[in-house]
């Protein structure tokens, strides 16, 4: 089982950063997708500065390909461009395991170094805008739900979308054409409890290495109405080839719509 380091206390928020990250070959050939670099910082640094601009001092990291690479890059203090200093712990299931978790297997394996409530961010995900608000993280944990999901407005390369969201605010899965469909931009916050039973028979800390992606466990848990979601309209991008990350790079704005 995943054990928290005696020094630290448990973390806020988990980054994932254990994909293969084949679309983006052949820079992930040598590099792992979260540390290729837009406009001079690594993919997961955008993520790591928002959440301590949000008020996180620790933050877990998981690993898979390359994954030693991010440890030497970041190791277990991290002083960011907007001045601020992360604690981080990593999971590494490359380590432990000899390949990577999927994402709701990867959160599973990281739950002991976590608290009760948490937020998760993927690692290749541009969300300038986005604030890891620790008063809605208060309110999350305040409410009765187990997990809360920001949805996008659909991309070009996903258009349509994950889940249905209705006016009333409410997250469905069932199709409805009076409904409009978003796409999740792998921003949410959690309870630990979301990863028990009976949505999940992964057992705490995942020490089974079991491989499993989250959309299953997100879709049971939308129908047994756990499952909470807000509509994010800031700048987004998912970063998925090559050219979308030179475009990136090279300056080029992020659209709400990317």
């Amino acid at each position: 089982m995943v054990r928290l380091p005696s020094h630290s206390a448990p973390a806020s928020a988990l980054i994932l950063a254990a994909g293969r990250g084949a679309r983006m070959r052949p820079l992930t050939d040598s590099t792992p997708k979260p540390l290729l670099a837009v406009q001079g910082r690594p993919l997961m640094q955008w993520a790591m500065e928002a959440l301590a601009a949000g008020g996180a001092a620790h933050v877990v990291v998981n690993t898979g390909w390359l994954g030693q690479q991010i440890q030497d890059r970041f190791g277990a203090r991290v002083g960011l461009d907007n001045g601020r200093v992360l604690a981080v712990s990593y999971s590494r299931e490359e380590l432990d395991f000899g390949y990577a978790l999927e994402t709701q297997g990867g959160i599973a394996r990281a739950l002991p170094l976590l608290e009760e409530v948490f937020w998760v961010a993927s690692g290749d995900v541009l969300a300038p805008d986005f604030a890891f608000d620790e008063a809605v993280r208060e309110r999350f944990a305040a409410s009765g739900e187990l997990a809360h999901l920001w949805l996008v407005p659909n991309p070009d390369f996903h258009p349509d979308g994950d889940f249905a969201f209705d006016a009333g605010g409410r997250i469905h899965n069932a199709a409805d054409p009076e409904v409009p469909r978003y796409t999740f931009s792998n921003l949410a916050l959690f309870r630990r409890a979301f990863f028990g039973p009976p949505l999940c028979d992964i057992a705490f800390g995942n020490p089974q290495g079991l491989a499993r992606p989250l959309v299953a466990l997100l879709r049971a848990g939308i129908d047994a109405g756990v499952v909470g979601a807000s509509l994010y309209q800031g700048r987004w991008a998912n970063v998925g080839t090559p050219a979308q990350l030179a475009v990136l790079d090279a300056g080029a704005p992020l659209r709400s719509d990317q």
